[in-house]
């Protein structure tokens, strides 16, 4: 006992003050339940700090040899592939920036073959790549009509598994198609609201635990488009360094001032949250009219997840607003399904803009807001989706219902089997990628789960060698990525047996033993030890 009055000491001692108030800015909120739990569970090793060295060299010899093909090119000793503008144009601004057009000539066209590979068969856990072949060093592509058959997906967001082609389950989805017809060619304001279109918005509302919701034909949309008819000019959004592009985009577009704290940081958040309340608007000092904190759920590139219990809590008391993000949380984490809210056992009702994708675990397309009744009554008539864009299609609405309702039970399925399974798929993976000594981040509830890879020669060598092994791989580098944190990115679904994923990992094994890819330096139980050890805390 003696031990917590030092504790608390410490913790006051290292914190920061509020302007304001002369209070300490709350720490971590680690007393108690799952928040510091989960927390504890998220991994982001750092490498060797030769790591860091050579794939700044790597990136070096590429950028060098650039230059010297573009020399090359200027004098007429290589054929320029690329397009340029006119000789006339010379005078006029240039159509490309000088250089992202040496990034993409240089560096992007010599892998280029590792991305936008066409598809040929349902995309579930397996699924068929067409062949094709490069005769210019990948400026062009052709096919050349054979089949790489049974290839194992582990690159779709596919979560849950319903990205499938069975008559039975799609039964109801084809009587729809039958009635309705598969587009609506209309707003819902004009004459394209459907009676499935409300069913969906009260089944989403039900397994949120909200009062209502409101659906959207793109999932892109969904937060661009609405994000500007919450706040405008005068408001401060709060916004996550990581945040989706499409988080960024309807930032921007809604005119009000944007600052970005550090993932996950709450002394970050803390500190821009007290500064903004203290301080008002730059040069006038007046308040905010609202200040918005938005959020993922979970981070899709580092497989991290939010800090939901903490940021709720600096919601409640610097009397913000928050704007959750479940993209690829909904139907991916929580015991039914539910999302992050559930993950955390967080009451709903205090996250005031719920967001969310249909088009990641329910296998469709379009998203939601949901949240108080009276602000999806005013997203209906000041949302520019809900305004200009066409209404969802009637056989992707009855896909979405199909799916919800067999996650929450109402079609005579077990409850929560997909959501069981994968977090069991998800926990197995990730514990048998610590075990061989990959470094990988995130949270261990995280169907993402990014291998880091580090050097550009590498992630090209991983790509390669793991599809001529029948492994379907998304591999991701700089300017997606910090420039020293390449990676291949693993999204897990519940349609994936043990066997494939084992097959998966004994590649990943051979490959990342040939490639020299297992930087890490801790040191993991064997997957029956660490089966044992999470069962117990989560118990306790």
């Amino acid at each position: 006992m003696d031990l917590i009055p030092v504790f608390l000491v410490s913790v006051l001692n290292n914190s920061h003050f509020c302007k304001c108030t002369n209070r300490p800015l709350s720490p971590f909120y680690l007393g108690t339940g799952v928040a510091s739990r989960q927390h504890r569970h998220e991994s982001f090793e750092q490498a060797p700090i030769y790591v860091a060295v050579m794939t700044y060299l790597g990136f070096g010899i590429v950028t060098l040899f650039g230059y010297f093909r573009d020399f090359l090119r200027a004098v007429g000793l290589e054929k320029c592939h690329l397009a340029r503008e006119r000789d006339e144009q010379k005078d006029f601004v240039p159509l490309y920036q000088d250089f992202e057009n040496f990034y993409t000539r240089n560096l992007y066209m010599r892998v280029r073959d590792n991305w936008n590979r066409p598809i040929c068969s349902l995309p579930g856990p397996v699924f068929d790549l067409m062949e094709r072949v490069s005769d210019d060093y990948n400026w062009t592509f052709r096919l050349t009509g054979r089949t790489l058959h049974n290839v194992i997906n582990v690159g779709s967001y596919n979560y849950l598994g319903f990205a499938e082609n069975n008559a039975d389950f799609l039964k109801t989805v084809a009587d729809k198609t039958r009635q309705y017809g598969v587009g609506v060619c209309s707003t819902r304001q004009e004459i394209g609201n459907l009676g499935i279109h409300e069913e969906l918005e009260q089944l989403v509302a039900k397994f949120l635990g909200v009062e209502s919701s409101m659906t959207f034909g793109m999932g892109f949309a969904t937060n661009s488009m609405n994000i500007p008819a919450i706040v405008g000019k005068g408001c401060l959004i709060l916004s996550d360094e990581l945040n989706h592009t499409s988080l960024i985009l309807g930032a921007r577009l809604s005119g009000a001032t944007i600052r970005v704290f550090k993932h996950n940081n709450m002394h970050s958040l803390e500190k821009m949250l007290s500064e903004a309340v203290c301080s008002g608007q730059p040069r006038t000092h007046r308040p905010w009219k609202k200040i918005l904190i938005m959020v993922e759920g979970i981070y899709s590139m580092e497989g991290s997840v939010v800090r939901l219990p903490e940021i709720i809590a600096l919601k409640k008391k610097y009397k913000a607003y928050l704007y959750l993000d479940e993209a690829h949380s909904i139907g991916a984490v929580g015991a039914s399904g539910r999302g992050v809210t559930e993950l955390f056992d967080v009451n709903p009702a205090d996250v005031d803009v719920m967001m969310g994708t249909f088009t990641k675990s329910f296998g469709a397309a379009g998203g939601y807001i949901a949240g108080k009744k009276k602000l999806v009554d005013y997203l209906r008539s000041h949302s520019h989706s809900a305004v200009y864009a066409s209404a969802m299609s009637p056989p992707v609405t009855e896909q979405i219902i199909r799916a919800m309702k067999c996650i929450m039970g109402k079609d005579g399925s077990t409850e929560g089997e997909r959501v069981r399974q994968l977090a069991e798929n998800t926990r197995y993976f990730r514990a048998r990628l610590k075990e061989m000594g990959f470094i990988i981040y995130g949270n261990d509830d995280s169907p993402v789960v990014p291998i880091l890879l580090y050097m550009p020669g590498k992630v090209v060598a991983f790509a390669r060698e793991m599809l001529e092994r029948r492994i379907g791989v998304v591999v991701v580098g700089f300017p997606a990525t910090p420039i020293t944190e390449a990676r291949a990115r693993f999204c897990l679904s519940a349609a994936h047996t043990r066997a494939m994923l084992d097959q998966v990992l004994h590649h990943l094994n051979e490959v990342g033993d040939a490639l020299c890819l297992k930087f890490s330096r801790k040191k993991y139980s064997s997957w029956s030890d660490l089966s044992d050890e999470t069962d117990f805390e989560l118990g306790s």
